[in-house]
């Protein structure tokens, strides 16, 4: 898997939820449009700030997490 370095992570910022650049544009915000059908064109009119990649990245990132097993340690 390529390096998601788009994806940032801030204490401070947004809860501390993964986001676009250091934005306050988060990871799920982004994969929430493209499930609601929204194309990446309209979500770039939207957030005229982000990037193609940035998309890309999110749901990259998404799809990763959703993959990730978490494990109790005892």
């Amino acid at each position: 898997m390529k390096d998601l370095d788009r994806i940032t992570f801030n204490p401070a910022m947004m809860g501390g939820k993964p986001c676009i650049r250091n934005m306050r544009v988060t990871v799920g915000t982004i994969v929430g449009l493209v499930a609601s059908k929204y194309s990446n064109e309209k979500i770039l009119q939207l957030y005229p700030y982000l990037e193609e990649e940035d998309i890309q990245q999110a749901l990259g990132y998404a799809a990763w997490r959703s993959e990730e097993i978490e494990i109790a340690v005892k």
